[in-house]
């Protein structure tokens, strides 16, 4: 995408101040991640981007390792929320150190992966977490990655649903559902 479209990088930055600047409520999947584990758990933010939703996880007392491809928005979030870990790195080779409790994959980024990357970064997902971790990931309808394919990608890299939501503020998914919050455990 940056290859493409060179100023992606800073109209993205520069698109999630201006929601924050005006008032909208940025923290929703941090929220929900925030009560899914113990205060001080360990953290994988996989496709980070600027550390929006680790940084607020990071506040709340956890620890955070933000992985992402693009050093542009690894750079914002190093520097906005300098106690988190945060690496330029793809999810498909994702190589991190130590367990994690919780693994989220928040903002479609599923959908921006090649999509014969998707079954391995799910794979290596479910291979960062404890005994009893689990793996978050939410993605709109529409951008090239069925949830019924999804599902069955993660049921090849050995991850199986433990609960379907529509968004990140709870509510329950239906097959009219325009976007997927799916809590994957091994």
């Amino acid at each position: 995408m940056v290859a493409e479209n060179p100023e992606h990088s800073r109209r993205y930055i520069q698109r999630f101040r201006d929601l924050a600047a005006g008032g909208t409520d940025l923290g929703g999947e941090a929220r929900m991640i925030d009560a899914m584990v113990g205060r001080g758990a360990r953290i994988l933010d996989a496709g980070c981007g600027t550390g929006r939703v680790g940084g607020f996880l990071l506040e709340a007392g956890h620890e955070v390792v933000g992985v992402d491809l693009d050093p542009e928005l690894i750079a914002v979030a190093r520097q906005e929320h300098p106690r988190g870990e945060w690496i330029v790195g793809d999810l498909a080779e994702l190589d991190v150190r130590g367990e994690f409790d919780l693994v989220f994959s928040a903002g479609n980024v599923m959908t921006f992966v090649a999509p014969g990357t998707r079954v391995e970064i799910l794979r290596r997902l479910g291979g960062c977490l404890r005994e009893g971790g689990r793996v978050a990931v939410g993605f709109g309808a529409d951008r090239g990655y069925d949830f019924d394919a999804f599902l069955a990608d993660a049921a090849t890299a050995g991850l199986a649903p433990e609960l379907l939501l529509s968004t990140w503020d709870l509510r329950p998914f239906t097959p009219a559902s325009d976007f997927l919050v799916a809590i994957l455990a091994r």
